[in-house]
């Protein structure tokens, strides 16, 4: 996890990969808002890379989002990156297929790729389209939201 002047750890938040002068991709830090409201925070640490997505993934917002997890992966890529979607309530095509690829890319890169958070109608799409089981073959165990009492 980064750590700020004081020790204390905080969220690396992306709000753009850009370009220098030379060409070579950087990214800025701060908050990334696609038009429909999706919001992606990545905090990383020894453990890996998590993906903490808020908002609705569609053909408008799963770009932006492909950007950040291609940059991420083709560079220094963790050991693990885990998507948490617990506070994704609409996923489309285009954001699956953008997962598929972040997957497809990862095992070849011998990184762990895995889902967090899914429940009710984005788990049941998981389930019924077979996606859910890409990500148990990665050797990933796909974690569901804990219920608290």
């Amino acid at each position: 996890m980064h750590r700020n002047q004081q020790g204390k750890s905080s969220a690396l938040v992306w709000k753009a990969a850009c370009l220098n002068e030379k060409g070579e991709l950087y990214l800025k830090r701060g908050k990334l808002n696609a038009d429909d409201g999706l919001e992606i925070t990545v905090d990383s640490d020894e453990a890996g890379t998590v993906f903490r997505l808020r908002g609705r993934v569609t053909i408008d917002s799963s770009p932006a989002l492909r950007d950040r997890l291609l940059a991420m992966l083709r560079g220094q890529a963790p050991t693990a990156v885990i998507f948490d979607l617990s506070e994704v309530p609409y996923i489309d095509s285009s954001g699956i297929a953008t997962l598929i690829e972040g997957l497809k890319i990862a095992r070849n890169r011998q990184t762990a790729f895995c889902l967090q958070g899914l429940q009710g109608r984005l788990l049941h799409l998981f389930e019924v389209t077979g996606v859910l089981t890409l990500f148990k073959a990665n050797g990933c165990i796909v974690r569901q939201v804990e219920k608290v009492s």
